[in-house]
């Protein structure tokens, strides 16, 4: 187990980057999820020991991981937002390096080692291809394998998708979901999907605070009831937004599709009730307290069952998603 408690970092300015973090991180996987500047990457920085905290307390296991960071680096895995990389050198002589600089011991040799760890990341097939030559999801599996080397019983990874296309992302996600199984890994991220995707628990932060802990199902569930979905014309959306509580707004097939939280009231004229989605309910904490009790909210005049969308359907409105109906209240 992990335990933060009432963590502060307070940089020269002075600027607060971290403001009395308190947080218990279970084994397996758990997401850290914010904004860029909301102090993750300086959170994560203190917990890999390469960052001194303002004051508060770290123990992995009931070890002070502030006491004696060096103590206990053995124990822990680093992935950080940005890593370097010697462009020249092949995949297998970087990880080489990387172990030695880490002080990781093998019986069999350190280049054996490191063909061990290219393979469970399955990169076995590039060893000798030179790093530059690597794909963004190549360097990253690298940059997992330097992580796992000493079987840690924590691994720090921040923002690890940032940049990998869809199917690099969903192979990065497997092998995430493998580490975790057999210890704690700490994803940092900003994107929700990978929060989706990969953590059952997870927290929020958001200036430096933290603004709520909880899981994918919890945070669906705040909301539900309570997101409407509809489409606007492009010269009323800025008037929707300056009077409901819009979540998203994307285009679909050149038309405006938005979405918006109404806890209370009735929603605009011509929007229906759709399933919150995790992003909804993210996109509402960064800018409210905390998540609403999931009976704050008026619940919805009528049952909505939603189907699928078959190949013979009109969408009746030029785009509307899967269709629903009502029931009788």
């Amino acid at each position: 187990m992990l335990v933060i408690r009432e963590l502060v970092k307070v940089y020269p300015g002075p600027v607060p980057a971290l403001q009395g973090i308190s947080l218990d991180v279970p084994r397996g996987m758990f997401g850290l999820l914010g904004p860029n500047g909301a102090g993750k990457s300086t959170l994560m920085r203190i917990l890999a020991g390469l960052l001194e905290p303002t004051s508060g307390q770290i123990t992995l296991d009931g070890e002070d991981l502030l006491a004696d960071p060096e103590r206990i680096w053995n124990k822990l895995g680093y992935l950080p937002q940005e890593f370097g990389f010697y462009p020249h050198l092949t995949g297998e002589a970087m990880l080489v390096h990387l172990l030695r600089l880490k002080g990781v011991r093998s019986s069999g040799g350190l280049p054996a080692l490191a063909g061990e760890l290219l393979e469970r990341v399955n990169l076995s097939f590039a060893a000798k291809r030179r790093v530059k030559d690597y794909s963004g999801g190549m360097r990253q599996r690298l940059g997992i394998a330097q992580a796992i080397a000493g079987d840690p019983r924590l691994i720090i990874v921040d923002e690890p998708t940032a940049g990998l296309d869809p199917e690099e992302r969903l192979r990065f996600y497997r092998l995430l979901a493998e580490l975790a199984e057999e210890r704690t890994v700490l994803l940092s991220t900003h994107i929700v999907e990978d929060v989706s995707v990969l953590c059952p628990h997870f927290a929020v932060i958001r200036g430096g605070k933290l603004v709520a802990r909880t899981t994918p199902g919890e945070a669906r569930a705040s909301i539900e009831g309570a997101i409407f979905e509809g489409h606007v014309r492009k010269e009323d959306l800025l008037k929707l937004r300056e009077s409901r509580f819009v979540t998203q707004a994307i285009l679909f097939e050149g038309k405006n599709r938005v979405r918006v939280w109404q806890p209370e009231g009735a929603p605009p004229d011509g929007f229906l009730p759709v399933p919150a989605t995790l992003e909804d309910s993210y996109l509402v904490l960064m800018r409210s307290d905390g998540l609403p009790h999931p009976h704050e909210h008026a619940a919805p005049r009528h049952k909505v069952e939603f189907e699928a969308w078959g190949e013979d359907d009109e969408p009746g409105d030029g785009g509307r998603p899967p269709p629903f109906r009502r029931s009788a209240p």
